[in-house]
């Protein structure tokens, strides 16, 4: 039987509340809403919090909304709510492409998209997604709030910048005309951490690229970013050479590894396939000809 190891328990109902039990608790205290990550490790002792806050009541960060230029999705934020979402659908389709292949309706239904960004699992499709959106994140604290770009907010397989006493309270995302985005994976089976993935978002000027993000998953991409294979875009036809070029470029610069998923090459040449065809289904749906 896999127990976790005995822990304190506390419910809270809002951002201030949760940070003061974490400051009361210290730096092993874990803050829990769907679980789907932490829960498994705990079991198999692989994480040992001192102490769970649970945050699902705290409502105030559940939310999607439009403020200025930006798209803002609240850290407690449900997975199918991300889905369902008309304001997501207008603006950044890549994200319902990835709620899509995320999981499985059980996960989505509790899963939180702040929980997905915190566990920093390589593999983990939201980080890809944010990353090829150029999203930032705001983490609040006792002494205030920060926001930081999420090209810096993961600094390594499953750790974040989050301090102990911090909480991820919102995703933003800027909001810019004449953009399409696309994600797509391949997994094992369905709903399975993915093999390789890659999502594209591409803003035209009539038939050149003036701005594009890469996202990778799964393939070892600095960041979730294929920021190489980005620059060799810009200014660029947006043509299927142009794409494929930077296809080769996204999988020369990956750095995958060997696992029961597939091998390396394999994984690679993933890397380059799938960001050749996100690219090709963003630009085709910033011309709007893909539904």
């Amino acid at each position: 039987m896999q127990v976790p190891a005995a822990f304190e328990y506390a419910k809270a109902t809002s951002v201030d509340q949760t940070l003061e039990l974490l400051a009361q608790w210290g730096e092993d205290a874990r803050v829990i809403a769907g679980g789907h990550s932490l829960i498994p490790m705990m079991k198999l002792r692989l994480a040992r919090p001192t102490a769970l806050i649970d945050i699902n009541d705290v409502t105030e960060l559940s939310y999607i909304r439009v403020e200025g230029a930006e798209l803002r999705i609240g850290a407690l934020t449900r997975h199918a709510e991300l889905l369902a979402s008309p304001l997501v659908e207008e603006h950044y389709r890549i994200f319902a492409d990835a709620e899509k292949v995320i999981a499985d309706p059980l996960v989505r239904n509790r899963g939180t998209v702040g929980g997905s960004l915190c566990q920093a699992d390589p593999a983990e499709d939201l980080s890809a997604a944010f990353a090829a959106v150029d999203a930032s994140v705001v983490i609040q604290g006792a002494r205030g709030s920060r926001t930081v770009k999420l090209t810096e907010f993961h600094v390594g397989p499953y750790e974040t910048v989050v301090e102990p006493g911090e909480l991820l309270t919102e995703i933003r995302v800027p909001i810019r005309p004449g953009g399409g985005s696309a994600y797509l994976k391949v997994e094992r089976r369905v709903g399975d951490w993915a093999v390789a993935a890659a999502g594209a978002a591409v803003w035209l000027d009539g038939g050149t690229i003036k701005q594009v993000g890469i996202g990778l998953a799964a393939v070892g991409a600095e960041h979730f970013r294929a920021s190489e294979a980005e620059a060799s875009l810009v200014g660029k036809p947006a043509t299927d050479e142009s794409f494929a070029e930077a296809g080769r470029i996204a999988a020369e610069n990956a750095n995958p590894v060997a696992d029961q998923r597939g091998p390396v090459d394999y994984k690679r040449h993933l890397a380059g396939e799938l960001t050749t065809r996100a690219l090709r289904a963003a630009a085709a749906r910033a011309r709007g000809q893909e539904a």
